[in-house]
């Protein structure tokens, strides 16, 4: 048996139709011959909505009392029985009455799910889990009851029932949503335009969401590497320059004109040394666009144009935004460039933007990272022009019938051994020297086709030429060396500046340090290593990248910091000049590891501090709280020991039960000191057993009045896995603190039930409640909330209570009852083998 498939309608906002859309839907099944229920539908007094349920079966309701009052709810084991192949079950976030089977509709729904029957239901948008801080913060109305997020999106179709805000006002109006006396101020409240307005774009980009998930999806099944522009998706191509911030804004500007665009900016990194580009400016535009919505990606990629492509379509993008080049004029004969290049190979899916701003044909700079190297492409330029370029001159010269004069001649051959020292260096100059000076002899010296010279002046002129043409390539490729050696220096001066920025601003995150470094040198993966002598082996104290390097040998670049810890690099090996800046990010990087280990000191200081400060408490408490008791133990036994009082049977059994009460609640305070005080010394060890919770609640009421708790534990439940002892103490503070509270002759509730593969306590009292803010703060240790009666304990009954539950791998929260007082929640465990968790592959419980 397969499992059924769920279908939900997903409203806007209330009163836009998603029930009667769902009951149309059955109606259409019904005539298609589909076995079709009405497992629960609430029409709340709608007559369009009522009028729909004619026709359809519909499985009768269970009803259940609570307070005195009947309600009505679906009956799951009414439909599982009937086992249609299609049931209706409207309000998927709806909360059950206490007593159902499950605390949500949803959790029924899997039940549903998983016995193979398929399910059509409704929710609307405000009551997704996720969205709960933003519809009150729209509509000042807090959803209490909610569906998590991931149970709507698992859903096998969701159909969005949307309705302009002026047509549901309109529908209002007319009395098709709520009574005549509920629409003025319902109009006036929540179904406001901006209200509706605001839910309706919250629906829209929801149900958005979910779809780009359903065609990702698809687009990765059948391989398909085209862009469907479904959806504005922008790419930003940074180079790490000036301008980046420019385009940033300009993409940003281009998603707001669509409903849902969304913005990506790039920077492609050479894989052959330091990046290019302002570690400095690449931070600050990173901020901006992760402020402005976006996301910030980094690539390594030697061919810029085709990474930057591969990327796009890899995303699905429908446009790429580049920034006018920042290339002089002449550098235009070197190549079209990147942005020429990635608009001509774009294709027809690619929308590309050139986008204009300040820093066009200001020159992009000499490229960074090379140190004294010029790069084999130039290298082999100068060598080409070096050795070639004399050749084709020559005979150029030869071709042309103008005699332009030996000098001039020596002019044009010096002028390409300049081109070859600009391009390759000394080395392709002195080889255009020296080919030049040959050609000369034999070409343009007489005699010609000849290496000797007949006229001395023209021995000088060509020595000359020589010295001359080496003089300038030497002198040429100093400069040009020095021009790069300052732009490496310069580039090394903002990464160290951005090292000293970090240190300043007291930035401690050693896992993004050292991810700055492989986007740094281009690493795959980085790693401290550290150890504790020298006979020790190496341990990772952080590391980011795949496959890190365990000991600093096994890595292409280590630096060593100190004697005991050490930098590794893996990818590539690094250039001698690249790892003083490496020096750098390495000290830093011990000095993050200091502070972060010092922060660890300050935080178990600070648990130390706040020992004492429980021991402060316990002092304050034991001044009063266990003096009581003792005070009252004292009396009755002087009372009883004295020779001047004579006594009746009736008084001194009063004053020995005076005793034993006494001693009771010395009894408890004090267990409750001592398991605190396991409890912050973490010596609980919990001894795991599959046990029965009816062998062991019962047992934890032995210290509450008779009639003061109901118990509710069903003989279906499963076992659970807890320590017995544990346990019995957990419950037995719950209870004991809710009894406390609870108002005299209303008994606390105590009923469980399965909830997934976990098995839920429920103590439910009525007593005055506890707000949100402090619902948190009544587990804390030495607290009492409100005004609690001196003597009443230490205000340790629900710490040690969480502190169980948790070392036994449960939950202790607080909830509010339905009409007011207070409900423990404590979730454990199931016994593995036990009954089938009524969902599987859904959560198992919704924090709401």
């Amino acid at each position: 048996m397969g499992r059924g498939k769920l279908r939900i309608y997903l409203g806007a906002a209330p009163g836009v139709g998603k029930t009667y859309a769902m009951l149309s839907e059955g109606h259409r099944r019904v005539e298609r011959g589909t076995d079709c229920v009405v497992a629960f539908v609430e029409h709340h007094g709608r007559p369009r909505t009522e009028v729909m349920l004619h026709g359809l079966e519909q499985v009768p309701r269970r009803t259940l009392e609570y307070r005195g009052t009947a309600f009505t709810e679906m009956d799951i084991d009414a439909v599982l029985e009937r086992r249609p192949a299609v049931a209706l079950v409207d309000e998927l976030a709806h909360t059950n009455v206490p007593g159902s089977r499950n605390r949500k509709r949803w959790q029924d729904v899997a039940e549903l799910l998983a016995a193979g029957i398929d399910v059509i239901s409704t929710v609307n948008i405000q009551h997704l889990e996720s969205l709960g801080d933003v519809v009150e913060a729209i509509t000042g109305v807090r959803q209490r009851e909610t569906v998590p997020d991931e149970v709507v999106r698992r859903a096998d179709q969701i159909e969005l029932v949307d309705m302009s805000p002026e047509a549901l006002r309109r529908r209002m109006a007319h009395g098709n949503v709520y009574t005549s006396d509920k629409v003025d101020a319902a109009l006036s409240n929540y179904f406001r335009p901006g209200n509706l307005t605001a839910l309706r774009e919250l629906a829209l980009l929801w149900t958005a969401d979910r779809v780009d998930e359903y065609l990702q999806q698809y687009r990765g099944e059948h391989n398909i590497r085209s862009t469907w522009q479904a959806r504005e998706r922008i790419v930003v191509g940074l180079t790490g320059g000036p301008e980046g911030r420019t385009l940033i804004r300009r993409a940003t500007r281009l998603a707001e004109k669509g409903a849902g665009g969304e913005v990506l900016a790039v920077y492609i990194a050479r894989s052959d040394g330091l990046t290019a580009a302002s570690p400095k400016e690449l931070a600050v535009q990173r901020t901006l666009v992760e402020d402005l919505g976006g996301t910030f990606h980094h690539v390594i990629g030697d061919d810029i144009p085709s990474a930057l492509l591969e990327f796009a379509r890899g995303v699905n993008a429908t446009q790429i935004v580049l920034g006018s080049s920042r290339r002089r004029t002449w550098q235009y004969m070197l190549g079209p460039g990147v942005g020429q290049t990635v608009a001509r190979e774009s294709g027809p899916d690619l929308d590309v933007h050139i986008v204009t701003h300040g820093e066009v044909a200001k020159g992009r700079g000499l490229p960074v990272a090379r140190g004294a190297r010029l790069g084999r492409s130039r290298i082999i330029g100068g060598w080409a022009v070096g050795v070639a370029g004399p050749v084709l001159l020559a005979l150029l010269l030869t071709h042309v019938d103008a005699d332009l004069g030996l000098a001039n001649d020596m002019l044009l051959f010096l002028a390409l051994t300049v081109a070859a020292a600009l391009l390759g260096g000394f080395l392709p100059a002195l080889a255009s020297a020296a080919a030049g000076s040959l050609l000369l002899n034999w070409f343009f010296t007489p005699p010609v086709h000849r290496l000797t010279i007949a006229d001395p002046k023209n021995i000088v002129a060509i020595a000359v030429f020589l010295g001359v043409a080496m003089s300038v390539a030497s002198v040429v490729d100093l400069a040009a060396r020095r021009t790069h050696q300052a732009a490496r220096l310069r580039a090394e001066s903002e990464v160290l500046s951005y090292l000293a920025g970090s240190v300043l601003r007291g930035e401690t995150s050693l896992d993004a340090l050292l991810e700055r470094v492989r986007e740094t040198f281009s690493m795959e993966s980085v790693a401290l290593l550290e150890r504790v002598d020298d006979v020790e082996p190496w341990t990772r104290a952080a590391s980011v990248g795949p496959h890190p390097a365990a000991r600093p040998e096994d890595a292409d670049v280590d630096m060593p910091v100190g004697d005991h810890l050490a930098l590794a690099l893996s990818g590539r090996v690094l250039p001698a000049e690249d790892r003083r800046v490496l020096g750098a990010f390495a000290a830093q990087a011990a000095v993050v590891l200091d502070r972060q280990r010092l922060v660890g000191e300050a935080e178990e200081a600070r648990k130390q501090a706040e020992g004492n400060k429980i021991r402060t408490s316990l002092l304050a408490a034991v001044s009063h709280d266990l003096r009581t008791p003792l005070a009252g133990i004292k009396a009755s036994v002087s009372s009883l020991r004295s020779d001047d009082v004579e006594w009746s049977e009736q008084d001194r059994a009063e004053l020995l039960e005076g005793i034993e009460a006494g001693a009771d609640r010395l009894d408890h305070l004090v267990g409750n000191l001592l398991d605190m005080s396991r409890l912050q010394t973490g010596t609980v060890t919990p001894l795991i057993r599959t046990v029965d919770l009816d062998e062991v609640v019962p047992m934890a009421l032995g210290g509450v009045p008779d009639g003061s708790a109901e118990l509710d534990i069903p003989e279906t439940l499963p076992m659970v896995e807890v320590d017995k002892g544990l346990l019995e103490r957990a419950v037995a503070n719950i209870v004991e603190n809710a009894v406390k509270y609870s108002p005299g002759g209303i008994p606390v509730a105590v009923a469980a039930s399965t909830l997934g593969d976990r098995v839920e306590l429920r103590v439910v009292d009525r007593g005055p409640g506890v707000p949100d803010e402090a619902k948190d703060g009544i587990f804390e240790p030495f607290q009492r909330f409100g005004d609690a009666p001196r003597g009443s304990g230490v205000g340790l009954g629900l710490a040690v209570a969480r502190g169980f539950v948790e070392a036994m791998g449960g939950t202790l929260g607080a909830e509010d009852t339905p009409g007011g007082g207070l409900t423990m929640v404590l979730t454990l465990r199931a016994a593995r083998g036990g009954p089938p968790a009524s969902a599987p592959d859904l959560p198992a419980h919704a924090v709401t």
